[in-house]
């Protein structure tokens, strides 16, 4: 116990004189020094264990469950690389069904896990995380890393991540195994009647155009950023599509205006959401929902529905005390004002109940929220955010 304080001094020590930029992304190597175990190289042995298999529900018309995106829903992939965006260290995973970390960057389940359960599938294993067997991915398979994006170069100062190109490129290769192990026709079967669950985008604002990465916001205002966002998802999914994937559930972005971070960052009073970097997320949502609508009308037998992951927060952080929510802008996980000055990196840091929170760490929700997101997607319980159906009314027309 005294020894971790120690560290946590230790490190505040370091980074005082820090600019506000330089504390998000805080040197490895310092980290390096004062917590070890925390940066293992991608060759260093996994003591993570496995998530348990999801209990059996009834069977649904959809016969696997594949995730794309970045720390949102990445179940495990960063343990593998070489990146300081990893969550395989305590508190992560703490309310977690094993109480141990697995690389998901939350105190417990992510919104995938729950979307598995209804689908009455197995939680779903990261892509680096299995075997490689067939037998290991037909019921599906994670490939979201975190500080991942949909440019190519987003969130790489954090270190190694699987790139939204590259994750494409992962499932390209899945599906090859598939028509090898099983042949043409039942490997189509199976990814026409899968689901594709797509998690994306925040880290091209967190760590590209907030940021102003070479210089983009000089040569993008928002809006025309956002339709170059919204073009290459395009063009990504059209590539799913060509490689017959036909029911994708594509996530807009959350509230980043509402992160402890950036409450942090801009001296937020009272907890106020930062207003124009929520606008940026609208109106990335907006360019996102009309893509879907244009992908409905123009692919056969495509059915794409786009999740307002802003609209269903906003509605909790609205009527957070009807969701049972009493800390809306503090971190559970993390230092300074709201939680948002440094990452969580230690037990210590974490608050006793994390299930009162809306925010885990400085930029991702509670197990609590990811299971009333969850929720919406597969049905609107609470509030309809997916459009032009739920995954529900989806699976009704596999």
């Amino acid at each position: 116990m005294e020894s971790s304080v120690l560290k946590i001094l230790s490190i505040l020590t370091a980074i005082l004189f820090l600019d506000p930029i330089t504390a998000l992304q805080f040197p490895p190597e310092l980290i390096n020094a004062l917590f070890p175990d925390l940066t293992n190289t991608a060759n260093a042995t996994q003591s993570t264990p496995p998530p348990p298999a999801a209990p059996p529900l009834p069977s649904s018309p959809a016969r696997a469950l594949f995730v794309i995106g970045d720390s949102s829903v990445d179940c495990g992939t960063n343990n593998y690389l070489g990146t300081f965006a990893r969550a395989d260290r305590p508190p992560y995973g703490r309310d977690f069904d094993t109480h141990q970390p697995t690389g998901r960057f939350c105190n417990g389940r992510i919104p995938v896990d729950y979307i598995a359960l209804r689908l009455g599938l197995p939680f779903v294993p990261s892509y680096l995380g299995q075997t490689g067997s067939v037998e290991d991915m037909n019921r599906g398979v994670n490939y979201a890393s975190a500080g991942a994006g949909i440019i190519f170069s987003s969130g790489s100062e954090l270190g190694q991540h699987i790139s939204l190109t590259q994750q494409i490129q992962q499932v390209m290769d899945t599906f090859q195994q598939f028509i090898l192990s099983m042949g043409e026709d039942s490997a189509r079967d199976l990814i026409s009647n899968s689901i594709f669950y797509i998690s994306i985008g925040s880290n091209d604002y967190i760590h590209y155009y907030l940021l102003n990465v070479s210089n983009v916001q000089s040569l993008y205002l928002p809006w025309r950023f956002n339709q170059f966002l919204a073009e290459t998802m395009k063009q990504q999914i059209q590539n799913l599509y060509n490689a017959n994937v036909r029911n994708v559930v594509v996530m807009g972005l959350a509230p980043l205006g509402c992160a402890p971070y950036y409450l942090w960052l801009y001296e937020s009073e009272n907890g106020k959401c930062i207003e124009t970097i929520n606008n940026m997320i609208i109106e990335f949502n907006f360019a996102m929902r009309s893509l879907v609508e244009e992908l409905n009308r123009n692919l056969l037998e495509a059915n794409v529905i786009f999740c307002d992951a802003f609209e269903g927060s906003m509605d909790i952080i609205k009527n957070h005390e009807r969701y049972g929510f009493n800390v809306t802008s503090d971190a559970c996980c993390g230092l300074g004002e709201y939680g948002g000055w440094i990452m969580c990196i230690s037990s210590e840091m974490a608050c006793v109940n994390a299930s009162n929170h809306l925010w885990w760490d400085q930029f991702h929700p509670t197990e609590a929220v990811n299971k009333i997101l969850a929720e919406n997607v597969w049905s609107g319980l609470h509030t309809n955010m997916c459009y032009p159906m739920n995954l529900q009314d989806m699976l009704a027309r596999i």
